[in-house]
């Protein structure tokens, strides 16, 4: 007897919606489990509790599922959990390993079985980090800080008072003792065995990070390094050029933006937050400065990729913002 599980997702709670997406799945199950309907005994279906309006059973049933016992359960509300879900459990005859189905928003249940990448790029201050640290936390997957990894490459060329010139900064980045870390649910950089989590966000390291980003041999060692982690498990990435030159082939794209006067506020926030006195107005023209830095340098520009999503977040709250990316994914998964 092979015990063979599966899950996934509704984008609405409607019965064309869930009839679509449980024949889906079963019909996957068998396909992949070589199973005959002869073969199934029993099906055990679970939905969250924001599905009401159609059983899954009758849906699984009407499928062509009706030879075997089918036996359905909503679930308990649980804080977290994968909203508009449906989970089966397929009892089977036979032997060998069981394959089991994971589809649509539900995949990111099994990171086992399937990896997966999410691209938000975006000018400074646009919220994407926030975003990103979120969907991680709502998703389970890694947060790679990418802009932390170029302001620490900033740090280093200004600590040791390196010209911002590609023959002078090659040796430097090619020594670099840079490495990623993660403890209690949160990413340190640290330089030389040193963390400079919080210093690399010194108003001065931001502004060379950008001048130093531009360089080839700064792009090219940071690239590498993102990639090895991308490639390793699924995570969300942040930065300039994720979609476009980073993971190109990322499954979910984002292009996140604000107008320079918002994000001058957001900035200065955090900056008050750590102590620092603002000007605000001088802070909107660094920000736009940096815009037009990061949007012209020869290699890898700030650009949105063809394929990545436009999200204006001027008048949106964070939530709202992840609310919104989280139900596009679900929609293309």
């Amino acid at each position: 007897m092979r015990a063979i599980r599966g899950a996934t997702t509704v984008s609405c709670d409607c019965a064309e919606e869930i009839r679509s997406a449980v024949g889906e799945l079963l019909c996957k199950i068998k396909e992949e489990n070589s199973l005959s309907y002869s073969d199934i005994v029993c099906i055990l279906l679970s939905n969250t509790s924001d599905i009401v309006s159609f059983y899954p059973a009758k849906a699984a049933r009407e499928a062509g599922f009706s030879s075997c016992a089918l036996y359905s359960s909503a679930e308990p509300e649980i804080a977290g959990a994968l909203p508009l879900c449906i989970r089966v459990m397929v009892l089977a005859e036979g032997e060998g390993a069981a394959k089991h189905v994971y589809l649509r928003g539900a995949a990111n249940l099994r990171k086992d079985l399937k990896k997966f990448a999410i691209a938000l790029d975006g000018p400074s201050g646009s919220g994407k980090s926030t975003v990103a640290k979120r969907l991680a936390e709502e998703f389970d997957i890694l947060y790679l800080d990418t802009g932390a990894m170029y302001r620490a490459c900033a740090l280093k060329a200004l600590s040791t008072g390196c010209a911002f010139e590609e023959k002078a900064l090659e040796p430097l980045i090619g020594a670099l003792d840079l490495r990623i870390l993660y403890r209690d649910g949160r990413q340190h950089t640290v330089l030389d065995g040193k963390d400079v989590s919080e210093e690399i966000r010194r108003p001065e390291v931001s502004m060379a990070a950008s001048k130093i980003s531009a360089f080839a041999c700064v792009r090219k060692k940071m690239v590498e390094m993102q990639r090895k982690i991308a490639a390793e498990q699924s995570c969300v990435l942040d930065g300039r050029d994720i979609g476009t030159a980073v993971l190109p082939d990322a499954e979910f794209k984002f292009f996140i933006t604000a107008d320079s006067a918002t994000r001058a506020k957001r900035r200065g926030r955090e900056l008050e937050e750590k102590g620092y006195a603002v000007d605000y107005e001088r802070l909107r023209e660094e920000i736009e400065e940096r815009d037009r830095n990061d949007s012209t340098r020869k290699i890898s520009p700030l650009r949105r990729a063809d394929d990545a999503e436009l999200v204006d977040t001027s008048a949106m709250t964070i939530d709202e913002v992840v609310a919104y990316i989280k139900k596009k994914i679900q929609e293309k998964v």
